[in-house]
């Protein structure tokens, strides 16, 4: 992964997570990673266990950023939140898997910020 991807990865969850506190989510985890890999974000929305996945883009060339979720990764993401529930403690909780896909302007600006619950 080259420098300027993984900066842009870093801009994408800074702007998912004041995304997500401005609207009343509690950010519990950044980075959450284990043998198994990396979740970007653990928030809590009410009384649910969020596991965001954040995608970012500087154009759409080459599909938008939530297509790039494959069913690999997600299946990925699954394990991992199973970890994170059971080293919390909380493998009883109710919880899902959200998508947060953000696209950048050239000047690396925020041009679009979507939101999607529940969507695996």
């Amino acid at each position: 992964m080259t420098i300027r991807r993984k900066l842009l990865g870093r801009q994408g969850e800074d702007a998912a997570t004041q995304y997500l506190e401005n609207n009343n989510y509690q950010v519990l985890c950044r980075n959450y990673s284990c043998r198994l890999g990396e979740i970007d974000i653990v928030a809590c929305e009410r009384d649910v266990i969020v596991f965001v996945e954040v995608r970012s883009r500087s154009s759409n060339d080459y599909g938008l950023p939530q297509e790039s979720v494959t069913s690999r990764k997600k299946m990925k993401l699954r394990q991992l939140a199973w970890h994170y529930l059971k080293s919390v403690g909380k493998t009883n909780a109710s919880c899902r898997f959200d998508v947060i896909a953000v696209l950048f302007d050239g000047e690396g600006r925020v041009k679009k910020l979507e939101h999607i619950e529940n969507a695996f």
